[in-house]
């Protein structure tokens, strides 16, 4: 189990497709597509108000934040009992993935939906997961180069570290990795205007944390989006309660967990998160809160570290976190917990990742006593400029034919002289054969065999000689090539989905980022979250 994880990372099988049609309704209680569950949802998290001590903690990080009217009421509405529709990640470099920003568009239209269908106000919440300590998927981030070639940038980071990100400070050189992001990015039209909002939270000195969540803050100011990030004293008494959970009932909750595991098994589904055997879901940080953190592992009546030196006996450890909570941190299957211990969530918005774990977890809120809220998958977009459309048209493919391998493309695109030497090589001598074929078996039967030997070599031969001499006169020519490789740079980037790969800012400097996170707000449509084109004409400017 890769501990702390907020992400967007589909098991080898996720239940994500399956949970949308419908087919896996035993491992999920709600389901977003039911009007009826959407409003069960929203009344049972109304029964649970938040605590005045975590909503004043609350208050508190978001008056640290960049100013917003919008955010200030939903405070006063959480107050008041509203409930919240929560969506999460990692703090990554420069606001991370652009599925980031999906999600928070996801979460904010999902509150706008459950409100307005209950009568009930509803809140969105950004959970930052500033818990996790995998800096080797934090500290990089994916941008196009004025030649349309994935380039990652990452800031020089220690792999090994085992502090959670939360007690992490941005080097020196973030300022020479936002020279190079101006670089990259100079020639676009809004590029300007982003750096600069990247410069004003991603200075030396700050923390991950802080620099992610202002930047989150500024963009989503209008909608009012709220943020929680975990590592507070303010939640203590909260985590208190989680950790000693999942100490005291180690037994149980491993249990359980292995016997949901066994029953997505035995329907076909991956198991997102393995398990790992007698390890609690909680992480120790042995040097104190803000050192490394640890997976415990049980040792008879005691807990070792996993990677560490130490032992200790569960009172220990229990002494330990009613002194110093922030000591502890949660495990990807523990975070959920905590996250609707603390806030009255009525739905949380997932990527496929994110919602096949969930399928793991409905065994153990029944063992902690709350309920598992409504999910939402989050929006899904291909951003399409005008380069990409012009070249998808120009060359008559659609992104799903971007799958196929590069030479059966350029034989389909080929349109020379060459294009039909295939059969025209290949029908005389199949033709011969045929006519053949009863003369050569009447001298003798057994060379029937040797026919059809014959047949499928030179078929094969034909074809595979074929295909060389297309590809190589369309290689002469150059432009095909190029404009594949520039789509699959565009559309997959690395071998990856677009959305998984950049970062906003290229989308931010191209079409000015308010006018692209308004776009993305009118997509994001919760009820149906099936990918999207996102046009350049539907961008700028568009919906003013």
């Amino acid at each position: 189990m890769r501990p702390q994880r907020i992400d967007d990372r589909a098991a080898p099988r996720p239940v994500t497709p399956a949970y949308l049609r419908g087919q896996a309704r035993s491992f999920f209680p709600l389901h977003f597509g039911s009007k009826a569950d959407r409003l069960q949802a929203v009344h049972e998290a109304a029964a649970r108000p938040i605590d005045a001590a975590v909503l004043e903690g609350i208050r508190r990080q978001n008056a640290a934040l960049p100013p917003s009217p919008a955010r200030e009421r939903h405070l006063k509405a959480l107050e008041r009992g509203a409930v919240a529709v929560v969506t999460g990640q990692q703090v990554g470099l420069f606001g991370g993935p652009l599925f980031t920003v999906y999600k928070a568009a996801t979460a904010i239209r999902a509150a706008r939906l459950l409100s307005e269908e209950s009568g009930h106000p509803a809140v969105p919440v950004f959970w930052l997961q500033t818990e996790d300590h995998d800096l080797p998927e934090i500290a990089r981030f994916g941008v196009p180069d004025a030649d349309g070639r994935p380039l990652e940038l990452v800031l020089p980071h220690d792999p090994l570290s085992r502090r959670s990100i939360a007690h992490l400070r941005l080097p020196a050189t973030v300022e020479e990795l936002l020279a190079e992001l101006g670089e990259v990015l100079g020639h676009l039209p809004f590029a300007h205007e982003h750096l600069a909002v990247l410069r004003a939270h991603y200075r030396p000195g700050a923390s991950f944390g802080a620099a992610f969540v202002g930047l989150l803050a500024e963009l989503f100011a209008e909608e009012g989006l709220v943020f929680v990030d975990p590592r507070d004293e303010a939640f203590g008494s909260v985590a208190v309660e989680v950790h000693r959970w999942a100490l005291e009932e180690a037994g149980a909750i491993e249990e359980r967990l292995r016997a949901r595991a066994e029953a997505l098994r035995a329907e076909g589904f991956a198991v997102a998160v393995a398990l790992r055997e007698r390890s609690p879901l909680s992480f120790f940080h042995p040097e104190g809160r803000e050192g490394p953190r640890h997976r415990l592992v049980a040792q008879g009546d005691a807990f070792a570290l996993a990677g560490g030196e130490g032992r200790w006996s569960r009172a220990e450890l229990l002494r330990i976190l009613g002194d110093d909570p922030l000591r502890f941190s949660t495990s990807a299957l523990l975070r959920p917990l905590l996250q609707d211990r603390l806030l009255p969530t009525a739905a949380y918005v997932g990527g496929p990742g994110e919602i096949a774990y969930f399928a793991q977890l409905g065994p153990l809120y029944e063992l902690f006593g709350r309920p598992m809220p409504l999910l939402f998958h989050r929006a899904q977009f291909r951003v399409l400029d005008g380069r990409v459309t012009r070249r998808l048209a120009r060359l008559g493919l659609r992104e799903e034919d971007l799958e196929r391998d590069d030479s059966e493309l350029l034989a389909r695109l080929g349109g020379s002289e060459f294009s039909s030497l295939e059969d025209e090589l290949l029908s005389p001598l199949l033709a011969a054969l045929e006519r053949r074929a009863a003369e050569i078996l009447a001298v003798d039967p057994s060379l029937e065999r040797a026919i059809r030997r014959t047949r499928f070599s030179v078929q094969r031969a034909v074809s595979r000689f074929s295909s060389k001499v297309v590809r190589a006169q369309l290689q002469r020519e150059g432009r095909v090539l190029e404009d594949l490789r520039y789509l699959r740079d565009a559309l997959r980037p690395k071998g990856i989905p677009q959305e998984r790969f950049f970062g906003l800012a290229y989308a931010a400097a191209r079409f000015g980022q308010r006018d692209f996170l308004r776009a993305v707000l009118r997509q994001a449509d919760p009820l149906d979250p099936a990918s999207r084109a996102l046009l350049e004409e539907e961008i700028a400017g568009g919906g003013r």
